[in-house]
């Protein structure tokens, strides 16, 4: 619950396959996405549990929100500044990533936005299943691999907090 006056805090839990440039077909996505909310229980705790499935039509950032802590340089291990990331993403807010080919600031290589150091993954993705405030714990390895094998591709999860 919050105070009167301050914003109310969400978090998400997105499923993403592994590959961010795959995207399933509609079945497919549909029937994870029933495995999905299957697996997230109704909820009891005070807040609205709302699960989003999306397709995208050019890959799209799946952020980490406040959960963010360090992106570090997988070339040089410098640490990336949150502001260059944040401006990043603004810049293809929306129209999204044609490539994710990037070059760092911190040492001038050609890498790849995917490839960055985030402590607390972030991801990209042309399909998505977000969780708003489940009234649970972030799905488990032995979840993430059944959603996956209904949609039929390998799936990673990225906690948000918003």
């Amino acid at each position: 619950m919050t105070r009167q006056g301050e914003p109310m805090s969400d978090t998400v839990y997105s499923v993403i396959p592994a590959d961010p440039h795959w995207q399933p077909g509609r079945d497919a996505g549909d029937r994870a996405a029933a495995l999905v909310l299957r697996l997230v229980p109704e909820d009891d705790g005070g807040f609205d549990t709302e699960i989003e499935v999306d397709w995208y039509d050019t890959v799209t950032a799946v952020d980490c929100g406040q959960n963010l802590t360090r992106i570090g340089c997988p070339s040089c291990g410098a640490p990336i500044g949150h502001e260059w990331y944040g401006d990043l993403l603004d810049a293809h807010d929306d129209d999204g990533f044609v490539t994710l080919a990037v070059t760092v600031p911190c040492c001038g290589a050609a890498t790849s936005l995917d490839a960055l150091e985030y402590e607390r993954p972030c991801g990209f993705a042309r399909f998505e299943i977000a969780v708003w405030n489940p009234d649970r714990e972030p799905f488990d390895e032995g979840e993430l691999s059944a959603i996956g094998e209904v949609l039929g591709h390998p799936v990673r999860q990225i906690l948000a907090h918003i």
